[in-house]
């Protein structure tokens, strides 16, 4: 029997003769996971002083920290500090100016940008079945290694030696792997993430961008990583695939990095924030909202040491001036002027712009009823959106569209603006002036207006709002005002089509997804700006922590039906938390 000292394989091989070793290897392939609870493993990647510049300019200096097993961060910061960068750097994906990034060599790191694309020659569950890759080509080489062990007799050479050796340390990886139906754990994933069953056979080149980003993440999940990098995971999700998510990387993952504007979901699933800023991190042990209260301490004690330091470098150079020239004070001169030069002028983080409360123009006043619809039906070939949906809006409600993609959320905005037709009755009522903001509303301005030429040409009702002031709101300031829109980010032609919708005399808003891709400050101004509103609101939305406090009723489509709930955002997620806990138990 090999005595349990030498399962440190290391010190094992040190001291065992030939003999041993044959014994240990047959321990090992006939008995594997005997060996598997005593395998010890220790993670923890560290990022040492990172820099990126480019261009002349430096994006972060000197960015050293450390992420321990079971670590979930959430990465901050203003859009363009370099949260990506340092994301793709630990990923492997781009290298820094200078610094590294270090850890264990068998540590597994699996990362989702924001953009991507999989494959399209393959069905949403061969794709997916990928994830495995790496297991069966490890039980490929075993086979492969064990076939040769079988046939050869050279024991007492090297080879045979490194051979025993290769296969102790492939199987002490594979087997400490936990046994798995793999078809089973796909299609787990698959349907959290908000596949039906039916969506397995069809090919990937079906689905949109957003779809496949979920298969990708699928992916990421069933490898079962060590660290899993998120840049902004829940853009296109629905609210439930993103309680599921949530679930998972709190109870079933390991150490996780996310950039994510969803502050509801940040603050459910981390216990850690690292904010970027100044081309320096601040490292937080606490969750976003902690986060929060603590940066704004952090804030006022910075611009006390600030002003402070402002006083004794006027001080100071008030001296300077006065005694420069004079014989006697020759030497303190010299030494204050010295001590100017070297000293580090403190920072003050950037100013949180979302102070600045922006105003909907007052609305016309419209009928009773802006929304009416009676026994509503859309059909698309064989495929029913939903059959004879029924709801009244009434003027001045603020209402949410919820439920899982594809169950008609847009399709009845669509049928409200009167895009498509449709079997039942629907009226907008009598002086219901709409303003719309569709999710493809960015695609939708002139790229070849600048930033200031497209609020510019819109005739603005109040005299008292400056365009640039405007624009400052929305993060657009100096050079910005002048870009061509065709040049602008994604998220920086959403900030500007968003204030163009600002600017419009009309008493019902009708927004479909509207926060994709804009960060927190500007979400945080259009919500505020959204809750003085005087008309009415339709919202379609999965971004929780914008629709809390916001709408006081729900619109809930799925199983072609649209159910109303007279409850805000929480009262509805509470109650479809039980209804899911329900169908669990009944399932």
């Amino acid at each position: 029997m090999v005595p349990k000292s030498y399962l440190h394989l290391s010190s094992f091989y040190a001291k065992a003769t030939p003999a041993e070793l044959f014994t240990f290897y047959l321990l090992l392939y006939t008995s594997p996971r005997i060996f598997a609870p005593q395998l010890i493993h220790y993670f923890v990647i560290n990022v040492n002083n990172i820099s990126v510049s480019f261009g002349g300019t430096t994006l972060f200096s000197d960015v050293t920290f450390s992420i321990n097993e079971n670590d979930k961060i959430a990465l901050m910061g203003k859009n363009g500090a370099g949260k990506s960068t340092i994301l793709k750097i630990i990923a492997g994906a781009t290298n820094p100016t200078s610094g590294n990034v270090t850890g264990p060599k068998d540590a597994v790191i699996a990362y989702l940008p924001q953009h991507l694309l999989t494959q399209d020659n393959v069905t949403v569950f061969e794709e997916t079945m990928k994830a495995f890759a790496e297991v069966n080509q490890m039980q490929k080489e075993l086979d492969e290694l064990n076939e040769q062990l079988t046939i050869r007799t050279d024991y007492e050479s090297d080879d045979y030696m490194k051979l025993i050796e290769r296969v102790s340390e492939l199987s002490e990886k594979f087997y400490s792997i936990e046994e798995t139906n793999y078809d089973a754990e796909v299609e787990k994933v698959l349907k959290g993430l908000g596949f039906e069953r039916k969506d397995f056979n069809r090919q990937t080149s079906e689905f949109s961008g957003g779809w496949r980003m979920r298969i990708e993440l699928a992916k990421i999940l069933l490898k079962k990583p060590d660290l899993i990098l998120l840049d902004e995971p829940t853009n296109h999700m629905d609210i439930e695939s993103i309680q599921w998510l949530e679930d998972f990387l709190i109870n079933s993952a390991k150490a996780v990095m996310v950039i994510s504007h969803d502050r509801a979901f940040v603050d459910n699933i981390t216990n850690r924030t690292i904010e970027v800023t100044l081309g320096r991190i601040y490292d937080y042990k606490a969750k976003y909202s902690h986060y929060l209260q603590l940066r704004a301490d952090r804030r006022v004690h910075q611009l006390k040491a600030y002003e402070e330091q402002q006083r004794f470098i006027a001080d100071n150079q008030e001296f300077i001036d006065r005694f420069r020239g004079t014989y006697s004070k020759t030497l303190q001169v010299q030494s204050r002027v010295k001590m100017l030069e070297k000293l580090e002028v403190i920072e003050i983080d950037e100013v949180d712009t979302s102070a600045l409360r922006l105003k909907f123009p007052p609305s016309p006043r419209s009928g009773q009823y802006p929304v009416m619809v009676e026994e509503l039906t859309k059909v698309y070939g064989d495929h029913v959106v939903f059959k004879k949906a029924s709801m009244v809006i009434e003027r001045g409600e603020m209402v949410a569209f919820v439920g899982k993609n594809g169950e008609g959320k847009s399709t009845m905005i669509k049928a409200i603006m009167g895009e498509i037709d449709f079997e039942g009755s629907l009226k907008v009522g009598h002086n219901a002036k709409i303003g719309y903001f569709a999710q493809n509303q960015a695609a939708l301005l002139d790229e070849n207006l600048t930033v200031f030429e497209t609020i510019d040409q819109i005739p603005l009702s109040d005299g008292t709002i400056k365009i640039k002031d405007l624009l400052g709101a929305f993060m657009f300031s100096g050079d910005d005002t002048t870009k061509k829109v065709k040049v602008l980010s994604g998220g920086e032609k959403t900030r500007l089509a968003m204030i163009k919708l600002l600017l419009e005399p009309v008493n019902v808003l009708i927004l479909d997804e509207p926060t994709n891709h804009l960060d927190m400050k500007t979400k945080d101004i259009i919500k505020d700006a959204l809750k003085d509103f005087d008309g009415t609101l339709i919202l379609v939305s999965h971004d929780r922590d914008f629709l809390d406090g916001l709408v006081q009723k729900v619109f809930e489509f799925g199983n072609k039906r649209v159910r109303e709930h007279f409850e805000d955002i929480k009262g509805f997620l509470a109650y479809k938390k039980m209804d899911s806990l329900r169908e669990v138990e009944q399932g």
